[in-house]
């Protein structure tokens, strides 16, 4: 689906939840977006936030909440509608990061997406079709449709996939991350033998360490300190 269309789909609402806010004096100088999976929380996204802050105190990390219900809780789709339902979440969460972008006047590689679950598939689709690059892309668990992607990336922001092997989507990851890499895209996986549909503490290191290396620039933290 192109950004195009994406954009004209009409929305769903998506709710900001949970904030961390930059540990730094002064303006935020980066902005991490988090989505969580089906019946998950932005609470449990921002739980696991807390272990990034201290490698990036002058980011804001702000945790959505996803704006459908079923019977596990909140979801990004409707299950009976979910081409439909998706695409309204993907508009919603398009239009909140440009509010976000023109609030916070930062440029779009200042910007990450972290999503587990559902929330990963959410922030794939919507991430890799930015106009603008942005500075990283996690997924935890997600199970991404390869057929969806475009034939050409413009310029995709620098992407991790984090997953169990034990989690039935895992070679969905796999045929993600070779869809990327033929696409010229750079991107990265990290495998967790015998895990599960879930983030262990080896996982979360792995994400905080990537964002620090990609979303953090060296000459902005010295500028604004």
């Amino acid at each position: 689906m192109a950004v195009r269309a994406i954009r004209e789909t009409a929305m769903a609402e998506i709710i900001e939840g949970p904030k961390l806010a930059a540990l730094s004096c002064g303006k935020p100088v980066y902005l991490v977006v988090l989505l969580h999976g089906e019946g998950g929380s932005g609470q449990d996204m921002a739980d696991l936030a807390l272990g990034w802050v201290p490698e990036m105190i002058k980011a804001d990390f702000v945790a959505l909440e996803a704006p459908f219900r079923d019977p596990e809780g909140r979801a990004v789709w409707r299950e009976a509608e979910r081409p439909q339902s998706f695409a309204e979440s993907a508009a919603a969460l398009d239009s909140f990061l440009d509010a976000q972008l023109a609030t916070t006047r930062l440029p779009a590689s200042h910007l990450a997406l972290v999503g587990f679950g559902q929330g990963a598939e959410l922030a794939l689709t919507v991430g890799l079709r930015r106009p603008q690059k942005l500075a990283a892309l996690v997924g935890f668990s997600g199970a991404y449709p390869t057929q969806t992607l475009p034939d050409e990336l413009a310029d995709p922001a620098p992407t991790l996939l984090v997953h169990g092997d034990a989690d039935a989507r895992y070679s969905a990851m796999l045929a993600l991350k070779d869809a990327l890499k033929a696409r010229g895209a750079p991107v990265w996986s990290f495998k967790r033998p015998g895990l599960g549909h879930e983030i262990d503490g080896d996982g979360a290191d792995a994400a905080g360490a990537f964002l620090a290396k990609h979303v953090r620039h060296v000459k902005e933290d010295h500028d604004h300190d």
